[in-house]
């Protein structure tokens, strides 16, 4: 038996066993959308570095290790655990634990009755018509097997709709962290965040781990702008060492819609990103931001597909990592502008500090125009801190360490300057103020000082 083939039968075993417990297997159409998935993750299998969107990411790490579902979706986790990790000043925060809801964990006193946050298995199994035509409507599955693998297992995560004019100015948390339980776990968590017409509102997607054992997080989400809607979306990944995550946004707006995505990578054996809007709407505006910061021997791989199929949209991408020791980062931005999307107005921007002659980068921004009349731009540059600027910084009396964290801060805050004022940039720039000091504290101090 071939090793490619061994896999699809474990996965085939998994998927079989998951058929005949999972929430919401007696809806027709849930039932089709997973086997339509599940087949189509087993006619393109996992991604190689022979296919073009995965050619500096070897994900066979993932492959060759025999994940498998928890055996227990609810390990025990106290309240006490989950605390540290709660945002001051959010509205709420849903807590998931190996991809499943645990109300017990989560704070949810302050929502009001005009706004829906829940588990995804919650409103499958009360109320599946309001999320039919919409789950598994947007992300796309047949380019992406990950993308299948999850929708073929997807029974709960989260499930986020604002209402048409409502406007949420507190931020939605959610909390999705991996417990092994003694075995390579993998989960599998799927949400579905809806933002009707004049609506505004801000979710935050955090994962973390907990525990040393290897995990495996395959994590969608789909998200729906109406017209006119204005939403912020962050995902906050500080997994540990021994931990794999796949993360995909597919985004799709509305007439004149709004929307930010910002995404802060810190932790994780190996991290892919995926963000994907299309901005289907004329009029829509979209900012992908991100910040990445890489040590040891980690692998952060970056792909963004911006699509704009309507006239007068515009989108900016803004991405910076930092890499010290052995760390790999990817960044591969690809901008499609389709026929009709006259007026386009697309910029895109990947900048890079490499820390130490083993840190490597590899960068590929990319234009796709088929329309004549747009503004379209793309750079990307690599480099290290900046001598002079240290050497100003130190003849101020300052010393080493705290002159180079000053600049990696710098480098960082112009990321986190995007995001907006309020709770969720406090915390994030408290997480990566902790990652920049160990960067400077790291970095060998020059023969100078």
């Amino acid at each position: 038996m071939t090793t490619q083939t061994q896999h699809l039968h474990r996965y085939l075993q998994c998927f079989s066993e998951f058929e005949r417990v999972a929430t919401g297997g007696e809806l027709q159409w849930l039932s089709d959308l997973r086997r339509r998935a599940f087949a189509r993750f087993c006619e393109v299998g996992f991604p190689t570095t022979h296919d073009e969107d995965w050619r500096f990411t070897d994900v066979s790490a993932i492959s060759n290790t025999a994940f498998r579902l928890p055996r227990d979706a609810r390990p025990i986790v106290t309240p006490q655990q989950i605390k540290p990790w709660r945002i001051e000043g959010a509205l709420c925060q849903l807590v998931f634990i190996n991809g499943f809801f645990a109300p017990e964990l989560s704070v949810l006193d302050k929502l009001g009755k005009n706004l829906t946050v829940t588990g995804l298995a919650q409103v499958l199994s009360s109320n599946p018509k309001s999320i039919e035509r919409h789950l598994g409507r947007y992300v796309d599955q047949q380019r992406d097997g990950f993308s299948a693998l999850n929708t073929a297992f997807a029974e709960d995560g989260a499930y986020v709709h604002i209402p048409r004019g409502v406007v949420v100015q507190e931020p939605i948390h959610l909390l999705f962290v991996s417990v092994p339980d003694g075995s390579p776990i993998m989960s599998h968590p799927r949400t579905l965040i809806v933002a009707d017409e004049d609506s505004q509102g801000t979710v935050v997607e955090e994962y973390l781990t907990m525990g040393v054992e290897p995990a495996f997080c395959n994590a969608v989400t789909e998200l729906v702008a109406a017209d006119n809607s204005v939403l912020s979306h962050y995902r906050i990944e500080r997994e540990q060492a021994s931990t794999f995550n796949i993360s995909t946004l597919s985004m799709h707006q509305g007439r004149s819609a709004n929307l930010a995505s910002h995404s802060v990578l810190l932790g994780g054996a190996l991290l892919r990103n995926n963000v994907h809007p299309v901005l289907a709407g004329e009029g829509g505006e979209c900012l992908i931001n991100g910040l990445f910061l890489g040590a040891d021997r980690q692998h952060i791989d970056n792909y963004m597909l911006v699509e704009h199929a309507s006239a007068h949209c515009a989108s900016r991408q803004f991405y910076n990592g930092i890499l010290d020791d052995h760390a790999h980062g990817v960044f591969h931005g690809r901008i499609i502008v389709h026929k009709d999307a006259q007026k386009t107005d697309a910029k895109q921007t990947n900048r890079n500090l490499l820390l130490s002659d083993d840190a490597q980068i590899d960068t590929k921004p990319q234009l796709e125009i088929h329309a004549d009349d747009v503004k379209c731009t793309h750079g990307a540059t690599i480099g290290q801190i900046d001598e002079e600027a240290l050497f100003y910084l130190r003849s101020r009396g300052l010393d080493e360490v705290t002159s180079r964290k000053l600049l990696l801060l710098a480098f960082a805050g112009e990321c986190v300057g995007r995001m907006k004022e309020g709770p969720i940039r406090k915390h994030v720039e408290t997480l990566v103020n902790q990652h920049v000091l160990r960067f400077a504290n790291t970095i060998p101090i020059s023969k100078a000082s």
